[in-house]
């Protein structure tokens, strides 16, 4: 169990009765709101926040590990429902005296702030809290400073009234995000995990790349991609699907901190992973206001490169140290596995069906929801029956039903999950798959405490920066500098990306550069959804870079290898991520904004291209040894290709074809000799 984690057992079994009833009614109250809407946003903000510390200081110790002592526990835990309950008994008064606090407003909001601060001490260690801190005092005392950074000076109460009522602080965007889409599609992960999802992308996976040249390490990039596409987490992803690939690219020769390095970069690179991508996707798209659709389409080639690039410097290093896969008897049958698993695969594709037709992610992640609920049941029922036919009618009739919905409402899913449950209770094996789907309701909860609190804690930055009016002044420091060099600006940009995630996650990482930074890159003409994506990228590879590189370091202990050891490695294989984001700066079309797909498909030629050029040159291998020079000449092609000019793009591709020749024929008269 690392630092920052509950002091709560893997299976939720085994978790204390209170916890897991607390789980299950936070699910229940986020499905139910998203569903029907019985309450106004501020309260659907104020009792989420409220949920989260309550389970936060019921399973999060103080200092240490274990659990957390019980009395102060509940203490602090029920403060926190209090607040939220402020907020929903008193809604309509604190609305009329917006601004005008009286002495409980004081005591509720200053007390909310505290328990925020802590909650995200406990989940998520002491960087975040001391950064939104470091915001909070330049609140109360910047009127102190000298030149631009000083502002006109704020109250306590001012402050407290900006973070603690109303929609520009703690119960900002990020918090709104997180008690709506983000939940919902977490509780939709949960609910794919607990019913065999993972087993069935590793297994696909195993069966397609197991036996293939460095088939494990293949395997590990292609389950964490698709395993992105339902946790949208790349902590988690390593921590999940890594207990089983890592020990398995150990086993058939890989360094383990080559397999750690591998393994981390895929799982990092699954929140770029378009349909569903990770949960700042959906933040981004709610702060820009662009359908969610446009952001996926944005991502899509940069995440292909990507990928492309992990799995390219897999195979090179598995040729180069002569790493076979696995004998293709001890491989599964890739579709054995698809059809003894494919009906999970219906609520993610109605998902991303709904996703890119013009739905909203809240609408989208509750039909999902509803309908993995539904085949889960159903399954349960109708998979004893032998009959082919049988089965079919179940299923045509269970989508009639269903298809109901779009004329009748969400009652009328609701209405089917019910009569489901109720025929799982006299099924024979039909109370494990309700055991399934309650265990999945109380996991949802616990995969979404260090998100939801670091959405709430963020909004400390939000409401700061929109109280004093700092990220102009931030802005301006950019745009001077961007006015000589756009590039020096985008380094200074990517630098404050990968420095502040040296000790927070992704999430906070982009509500704060996209505040400061992202606006910047817009005034000197980098398209909005460019320049979001810009920080989104780096905030990912922050927690690959050292020293920190928070997803090498929860490889570590699997891998047996040091987290630095890892974050080399790891850097050197993501290295796409790093130059995509200039490229498609320099060149939108890369991130498909416009309608030329012609220049489009030309960027993406040239920066996979340029990525190959650069890794073979990183492994120093291509079809066999490569030579010093080799290695140098490669690495000038790929750096002729990703500089905007055209002159070097003709370079550029001119000597990578002589290379590539020269390589070929050398590497035939060694063979034939």
């Amino acid at each position: 169990m690392s630092e920052h984690q509950p002091a709560l057992a893997v299976n939720p079994s085994a978790w204390p009765r209170a916890v897991f009833a607390i789980a299950i009614a936070f699910s229940t109250f986020q499905i139910v709101t998203a569903a029907f809407h019985p309450v106004s946003s501020q309260v659907l903000r104020a009792v989420h926040v409220g949920f989260l510390l309550l389970m936060i200081f019921l399973t999060f110790p103080m200092v240490g590990r274990g659990r957390p002592w019980q009395p102060l526990a509940w203490l602090l835990g029920l403060a926190g429902m209090a607040t939220a309950a402020y907020q929903w008994f008193f809604e309509a008064e604190l609305i009329q005296r917006s601004g005008e606090l009286t002495g409980w407003d004081m005591a509720v909001g200053v007390l909310l702030i505290l328990l925020v601060f802590e909650a995200a001490r406990r989940v998520m260690g002491i960087a975040l809290p001391i950064i939104c801190g470091l915001f909070l005092a330049y609140a109360l005392l910047g009127h102190y400073l000298p030149g631009d950074l000083a502002h006109r000076g704020y109250g306590v109460d001012q402050l407290v009234n900006q973070l603690s009522f109303g929609t520009e602080g703690l119960y900002g965007t990020p918090t709104y995000v997180s008690a709506t889409y983000i939940f919902l599609f977490i509780l939709f992960g949960a609910f794919l995990e607990q019913a065999g999802m993972i087993r069935l992308f590793t297994d696909f996976a195993m069966g397609y790349f197991g036996h293939k040249v460095g088939g494990p390490a293949k395997v590990s990039v292609v389950s964490s991609a698709l395993m992105g596409t339902i946790t949208g987490s790349g902590v988690a992803n390593v921590v999940t699907t890594g207990q089983f690939t890592i020990p398995l690219m150990k086993r058939f020769g890989y360094r383990p901190a080559f397999a750690g390095g591998v393994e981390s970069t895929a799982s990092m690179g699954s929140q770029l992973m378009p349909p569903v991508m990770g949960a700042v996707a959906f933040i981004m798209a709610e702060t820009i206001d662009v359908p969610f659709a446009e952001i996926a389409k944005a991502a899509l080639l940069p995440a292909l490169l990507y990928f492309g690039s992990v799995f390219w410097m897999v195979h090179l290093e598995a040729k180069r140290g002569g790493l076979r896969g696995l004998p293709k008897s001890e491989c599964p049958d890739p579709w054995a596995a698809v059809r003894a698993r494919w009906f999970l695969l219906i609520p993610l594709a109605v998902l991303i069906w709904l996703l890119f037709s013009g739905r909203t992610p809240l609408f989208a992640g509750t039909v999902g929801l509803a309908l993995t609920a539904i085949v889960i049941l159903g399954s349960a029922i109708i998979l004893r029956v032998s009959s082919f036919g049988l089965r079919l009618a179940f299923w045509i009739a269970l989508g009639v039903l269903c298809a109901g919905f779009f004329q009748l409402g969400i009652g009328v899913i609701f209405g089917v999950i019910a009569v489901l449950v109720a025929a799982c209770w006299f099924v024979k094996g039909g109370r494990a798959t309700l055991r399934i789907c309650l265990y999945a309701l109380a996991e949802g909860p616990r995969h979404a405490l260090p998100v939801g609190i670091a959405c709430a804690l963020v909004g400390v930055i939000i409401g700061v920066v929109s109280l004093t009016g700092v990220a102009s002044t931030f802005a301006s420091f950019i745009l001077a500098i961007g006015r000589n060099s756009l590039f020096l600006s985008l380094v200074l940009t990517m630098l404050t990306c990968l420095v502040l995630g040296m000790g927070i996650p992704t999430i906070p990482n982009y509500i704060i550069t996209s505040s400061i930074a992202a606006p910047a890159l817009l005034d000197l003409g980098v398209p909005l959804i460019v320049s979001h994506m810009f920080v989104f990228y780096f905030g990912i590879l922050a927690d690959l870079t050292p020293p920190v590189a928070l997803a090498c370091f929860a490889a570590a202990p699997i891998a047996g290898e040091r987290g630095l050891k890892i974050s080399l490695w790891a850097v050197r294989i993501a290295l796409a991520g790093f130059v995509v984001p200039f490229m498609a700066v320099y060149n939108e079309a890369l991130m498909l904004q416009g309608d030329d797909l012609l220049m489009s498909a030309f960027m993406f030629a040239k920066a996979a291209v340029a990525i190959g050029l650069w890794g073979a040159a990183s492994i120093g291998y291509f079809q066999g040894p490569l030579a010093w020079w080799e290695r140098l000449l490669a690495m000038g092609a790929g750096l002729l290709l990703i500089l905007a000019i055209p002159v070097t793009d003709t370079a550029g591709f001119v000597l990578a074809a002589l290379l590539v020749a020269q390589h070929l024929w050398r590497r035939r008269r060694v063979v034939t000799e």
